[in-house]
């Protein structure tokens, strides 16, 4: 025999050793996934799996802390008494305020990151915060709270605008309690700037 007729004899008992039945690629990949390298991949994934459930739970959480958390509260008062009063609740991420008419009530929220400005002017009793966002689409991106007590409507404006500075540093408030974020953005807003 030359040569050749081994090589073409070779090649041909090669393709039909390749060719298989269907019952034959099913009992292989049935016996591939009995291995050991299927477990292991398995083992793997399930880890995989479970470490990516506990980052989404804590991040849940997380965000659930953020959300129910109000460092600040305050309310309107008119002489001699506000029956309707409005209210502005600070959380870490967000301001909510609570305008109250008689038979109704309006409720503004946005992010913190949102604002764009704040404003305090002053009369002889009361202040008037202006809060002016970049989301508002009405013919005005402001919103005014009259009748406040100006000594909370400073201490409002410097919560904010350290919240603001929190923000644009991409700093996380959710590791800090509500006391010790109080008392750092105090401390951040004894200076000059924010006076």
């Amino acid at each position: 025999m030359d040569i050749k007729t081994i090589i073409r004899k070779k090649s041909v008992v090669d393709e039909q050793e390749k060719l298989y039945t269907q019952q034959e690629v099913n009992d292989l990949l049935q016996k591939k996934e009995s291995g050991f390298f299927y477990k292991a991949k398995q083992l793997l994934d399930n880890r995989a799996t479970n470490t990516r459930k506990t980052k989404d739970k804590a991040a849940v959480a997380k965000l659930v802390k953020q959300s129910n958390r109000i460092l600040l509260s305050i309310s309107s008062h008119a002489f001699p008494f506000d029956l309707s009063p409005n209210t502005i609740n600070i959380e870490d991420e967000r301001i909510t305020i609570i305008k109250r008419h008689l038979l109704s009530s309006e409720v503004h929220s946005f992010d913190i990151k949102n604002i764009s400005n704040i404003f305090i002017n002053r009369t002889f009793l009361f202040s008037q915060l202006v809060i002016i966002s970049k989301t508002f689409e009405e013919k005005s991106n402001e919103i005014k709270i009259r009748n406040l007590r100006t000594n909370e409507a400073i201490f409002a404006r410097r919560i904010i605008e350290g919240l603001r500075l929190f923000k644009n540093k991409k700093i996380d408030t959710s590791n800090y309690t509500k006391e010790e974020l109080i008392a750092k953005l105090k401390e951040l807003s004894t200076t000059e700037i924010m006076t």
